[in-house]
């Protein structure tokens, strides 16, 4: 299918062609009819897109904080590449657009497949010719609206949600200031709420637009504007202003209070300058508000994401309930959208829309329209490949952010491999991935990949909860599996993968990679002629996550200790070369909202005797470093740095080992798997092994629900 990409580095936009999504619970798959490029909106992106690496960093400095914490934890080397695979990724553009129900996900209710919807959120709705919309950010489109009016329906809720947070009430008298498609669009739902409305902005145009739409009044800003306010409010002020204005100056909101009588309410809608002049608004005793995108349930993923809605009698106005309440609008004939549209482009010439957003053209409201009509492919071919007849053919589902940064690069770099086919959800980066890495084809299809007779294994790196059904089906369908970490988020889904893995015979690896790192594994010969148990103590500066993060949610991610934790579990087992027996968990919970897991310590006991503590924290100084191993027996000792520098201590010798780059083995890791299914060598796992390290991540959660240590159970 057809959809408008832009790179984040260099600014470059594309109609592309990229495979369809498939339909997914919680969301719909909806056939693009029209899609809304707003000037104004689109017009911000793109200027930052085109920016300078340094421009970008003064417009995103909170960015910047993350990659310098990265740099203290993991290297400047490290750093670098996660931050340019970041600034490499395309970015799917728009964010409001209507269409027809192709199919409904699971738990879906109130839609079905036929059904006209317009859509909301960027990344959801998309200038594409299918999206996939989560059922919150969706609405029925009334009879009587056209989809070109729908297609405005994102804009009209961040317009209703401003004018509901005036408050405004019949006879009241309002001002927006900003007159572009929210201005516009905010001015007529004021006066369908029986208010008179003066409208003001820069352009002459948008001034005369605005009467034709309505205004009581219209003025440009350097012009009578405190007069006509007064006399729309009969000489009082008027009861409230709208900011719909996007700039950096203050003015607007300097403008506000100059028009305002006292208590009036002045409602920040655009992303305007703040310096707030204290003298209008403390003589007056104004009220300030900030108006948040479509209005509650915005950025909540519970509600975004996973459809989980607000009682109505506490929330009576949601953005879904805004989405809908606009539309209305617009089928009663309170709401004009027509005026608003200034040019059209079918879809494959999107980039001309862009290039007017770009020349400062005059241009309001930009359509998109698709003359698709039935779903396209899943599935495009990207690059012809030769057949390489010694080369493990390898698919891999999965393109997130170390997909990408990490295990793609690195198969495509190995002889031994060759990417064939490669799967995301919604196909961007699935795509973006194939071109730059000559994958021959892209899907968001994992069956495709799974059930491909060309393909001899599959590499899995969604979402964890994905990790154990996908590896699961793999290896029933006799593909060697190599899993990004956890295997498995519970004990029924772990008992499924050993059963399959050992009904296929095949290769199963998971990607604990720090035991094939190079100084990992001149640490474990260290201690390979010893006699006695060793005692471990691995320490991990962590670093928080935000509360909202996937990781975080049972199902998705199942929580950092059995989502991250699990790799330093498996390190412990590996130096001391044998199976965890139990482990005691403590954690604590930071003054402010940190979580107990976030904050833990793990207490191990191993098969041969030797004992590990693992300190996973999430509230340290990143600049501390990230990962610090001392191991300590047999009149032996050993310290491992950040996988830099490792001290080995024995009979009063020292010696060390320092490398420039970080190598934490994940190029050796996918090697040791691809030589296991190529029939090189035995796999780099044993089930045990696989079964025991999983274990205890979920025995550390019930003994932190507990209080008590929990002895394993082995796997025979």
């Amino acid at each position: 299918m057809k959809q408008v990409l832009q790179s984040y580095r260099t600014g470059e936009l594309t109609v592309a062609e990229v495979p369809a999504p498939g339909v997914e619970p919680g969301c719909l798959l909806v056939l693009t009819a029209a899609s809304l490029v707003s000037v104004g909106t689109d017009r911000g992106t793109l200027e930052l897109s085109q920016k300078s690496l340094l421009g970008k960093a003064r417009e995103r400095p909170d960015l910047v904080r993350k990659v310098l914490d990265k740099v203290a934890r993991d290297g400047v080397v490290a750093a670098g590449k996660a931050a340019l695979s970041k600034l490499d990724q395309p970015i799917p553009l728009g964010y409001s657009c209507t269409g027809r129900v192709l199919a409904v996900g699971e738990g879906v209710s109130g839609f079905s497949a036929g059904d006209r919807v317009a859509c909301a959120g960027a990344k959801a709705a998309s200038h594409a010719e299918v999206n996939l919309v989560p059922q919150n950010l969706c609405a029925l489109v009334p009879e009587g609206v056209s989809d070109e009016a729908a297609a405005f329906v994102t804009l009209g809720a961040v317009a209703l949600h401003g004018v509901r947070q005036a408050q405004p009430t019949l006879g009241e008298s309002f001002a927006v200031i900003g007159l572009g498609l929210i201005g516009q669009l905010a001015l007529q739902l004021l006066k369908a709420s029986g208010c008179s409305v003066l409208g003001v902005d820069l352009d002459p145009l948008k001034v005369k637009l605005a009467l034709e739409l309505g205004a009581d009044a219209a003025v440009v800003r350097e012009g009578a504007v405190l007069e006509a306010a007064l006399g729309l409010s009969r000489g009082r002020g008027l009861d409230g202003v709208i900011v719909a204005a996007a700039t950096q100056s203050s003015d607007p909101i300097q403008l506000a209070g100059d028009l305002c009588r006292d208590r009036a309410r002045v409602v920040a809608l655009g992303a305007v300058g703040m310096e707030v002049p204290r003298r209008p608004y403390y003589d007056k005793e104004l009220t300030l508000l900030q108006s948040r995108s479509y209005g509650p349930g915005r950025y909540d993923p519970l509600y975004e994401e996973h459809g989980v809605d607000y009682p109505l009698g506490y929330v009576r106005w949601t953005e879904g309930r805004n989405l809908e309440s606009f539309l209305a609008q617009c089928a009663a004939g309170r709401v004009r959208t027509g005026p608003l549209v200034s040019h059209r482009f079918p879809i494959e010439r999107a980039a001309e829309a862009y290039a007017l957003v770009q020349s400062g053209a005059e241009a309001l409201g930009i359509v998109l329209t698709y003359p698709l009509r039935e779903a396209p492919s899943r599935t495009v071919q990207v690059v012809r490949q030769p057949a390489r007849s010694t080369a493990l053919r390898v698919g891999v589902i999965g393109a997130g952010n170390f997909a990408a940064g990490v295990l793609v690069p690195q198969l495509a770099s190995i002889a031994s491999a060759q990417l064939v086919s490669i799967a995301s959800a919604r196909g961007v980066t699935a795509r973006h991935l194939a071109q730059k890495h000559g994958i021959a084809q892209a899907t968001t299809d994992a069956e495709a990949v799974i059930n491909d007779a060309q393909i001899d294994a599959v590499v899995i790196a969604t979402r964890h909860g994905q990790h154990a059904r996908l590896a699961t089906r793999a290896l029933q369908a006799g593909k060697h599996v190599f899993v990004e970490k956890p295997l498995a988020l519970d004990e029924a889904e772990l008992a499924l993968v050993l059963s399959a893995a050992r009904a296929s015979g095949r290769v199963l690896s998971v990607g604990y990679n720090r035991r094939f790192a190079p100084l990992s594994l001149k640490l474990r010969d260290h201690f390979a002629a010893r006699r006695a148990p060793l005692v471990i103590q691995l320490r991990v500066n962590a670093g928080a996550l935000p509360a909202d993060s996937w990781i975080h949610d049972a199902r998705e991610g199942g929580g950092r200790i059995v989502g991250e934790a699990c790799h330093f579990v498996d390190l412990c087992a590996f130096i001391a070369g044998a199976v965890p027996v139990s482990v005691f968990a403590q954690g604590v919970r930071e003054q402010g909202g940190a979580r107990a897991d976030d904050n833990v310590t793990l207490s191990l006991r191993f098969a041969d005797g030797s004992i590990a503590t693992v300190a996973y924290v999430a509230t340290g100084d990143p600049s501390l470093g990230k990962e610090r191993i001392e191991v300590l027996g047999d009149g032996a000792s050993a310290v491992l740095d950040d996988f830099r520098h490792l001290e080995l201590r024995r009979g009063g010798k020292r010696s060390t080992s320092r490398t420039l780059l970080q190598d934490k083995g994940h190029r050796a890791g996918l090697e040791a798997f691809l030589d296991a299914a190529r029939g090189g060598a035995q796999g780099p796992f044993t089930l045990a092994e696989l079964a025991a390290t999983s274990r205890v991540t979920f025995a550390a959660l019930e003994s932190l629900r507990t209080g008590a240590p929990i002895e394993l159970v082995r796997e025979p």
